[in-house]
């Protein structure tokens, strides 16, 4: 007997009002704040421009795919989509505060910082402490505060007070998505935290140079040995300091007597050379070259990037969904979390037309199949549902022609009359 709506209001589940039992939080096992597949990990804020600006490219060409709970066949090919809450919030709205897209990005993002992320099913139908069968109704993005043998401390939001809550959960229960670049991104040695201690440092010689600090050794025109000359170096100093603060544009003047040699440019150039070089290290460590990220890049590049930076990212939010949300049962009922990429996104009108007539003459897919590609809607032509080459004429059980107003030109004339 199928559950009514008041059956399974009845045995919904909150993570916040379900929590696990007091004595069951100090029997879990031991607490530790890294993944158990982390041997290290050392998490840099990611506030520099430069870095932020990638991640967020990142995350953004990664919500652009869409994430489906689906009915696959028996050779794992997509049949139907599946009628579910699940669905609901991956196709929609995850939560009360974020549709689908910032919420994938929101997840990169924190992934990228973190190193792994929860997905957290706050509400279920069901219970899931006492059935495996249980439909997500809202989910949110939560930071792991720490790990045990079979449960995870995590750092959620509560949208009922605002607040941020860490509560126990089973592992069982919580999509754990680790992110498939850390060597590049969250390693205490790793591309990301050399560059940006390098940008710091960067970022503190400007600082200076603002203030007006400019590392210089100034030669006075006499010997400084005697109280009295140090005092009236010391005079000279501040003299120029008093200057530096007073000048918007870092501008002092000096004797013609005396000598200058300013010391932070040579060292600022070899920072810059690091800097260029640990970026472009970056680039090529994530797939992503410079073209991409400048809206100059060729196909190729895309394709290229696709595989090699946004598809891991992709694989790994799919896969601990199917791991975590969907049981075994309905794995074996072909139940997956698939995702779709737009594969036509990056492809000119042109380009579009070409795929187009290639996909209908080699009948791949039919009109209405194709139409919405292109923004128009579904036609109520049959014709635009059938699979067929309108170049070739072709004959239909009765032995007459299936698409007479493509293959006979006399066809338009004759329905005129």
């Amino acid at each position: 007997m199928a559950d009514t709506f008041g059956t399974r209001l009845a045995h919904a589940w909150n993570a916040f009002t379900g929590r696990e039992n007091p004595k069951e939080y100090w029997t879990s096992g031991p607490v530790t704040t890294m993944r158990p597949s982390s041997v290290t990990r050392r998490l840099l804020p990611n506030d520099k421009s430069l870095i932020k600006t990638i991640y967020n490219q990142i995350a953004i060409d990664v919500s652009s795919v869409n994430f489906r709970h689906v009915r696959v066949d028996q050779n794992g090919r997509f049949k139907e989509e599946m009628r579910s809450d699940l669905n609901e919030c991956l196709s929609v709205a995850p939560n009360l505060d974020q549709t689908i897209r910032p919420f994938i990005q929101s997840m990169v993002l924190s992934l990228f910082d973190e190193g792994a992320v929860a997905l957290v099913p706050v509400d279920t139908t069901l219970n899931p402490r006492e059935t495996e069968s249980f439909d997500i109704r809202s989910m949110r993005v939560g930071r792991v505060v720490d790990w045990r043998p079979r449960h995870v401390t995590v750092e959620v939001y509560n949208d009922e007070d605002g607040q941020k809550h860490e509560i126990l959960m089973p592992k069982k229960f919580v999509a754990i998505i680790e992110n498939p670049m850390a060597d590049v991104m969250n390693g205490p040695n790793s591309t990301i935290s050399r560059l940006q201690r390098k940008l710091s440092i960067l970022d503190s010689i400007d600082e200076a140079a603002g203030k007006g600090k400019l590392d210089l050794i100034i030669q006075l025109p006499y010997v400084i040995k005697s109280e009295a000359r140090q005092e009236q170096a010391k005079k000279r100093q501040a003299m120029i300091d008093e200057q530096l603060n007073n000048s918007p544009h870092g501008i002092v003047y000096t004797d013609g007597t005396e000598k200058i040699t300013q010391l932070n440019r040579p060292a600022e150039n070899n920072l810059l050379d690091q800097i260029k070089f640990l970026n472009e290290e970056l680039y090529n460590r994530l797939g992503m070259p410079a073209d991409v990220f400048q809206g100059k890049a060729t196909e190729e590049m895309m394709l290229n990037y696709w595989n090699r930076c946004v598809e891991p990212i992709v694989a790994a939010i799919a896969d601990s969904m199917n791991r975590t949300f969907l049981t075994k049962t309905a794995r074996t009922q072909g139940q997956r979390v698939i995702y779709q990429r737009d594969v036509f996104r990056n492809t000119t009108i042109t380009g579009l037309a070409n795929v187009a007539d290639i996909l209908i003459r080699n009948q791949v897919l039919t009109g209405n199949e194709l139409r919405p590609v292109f923004g128009f809607p579904q036609s109520d032509e049959p014709i635009a549902d059938q699979l067929g080459n309108p170049n070739v004429n072709q004959l239909d059980s009765y032995g007459g022609n299936s698409y007479p107003e493509y293959t006979d030109p006399t066809y338009y004339d004759e329905q005129e009359e």
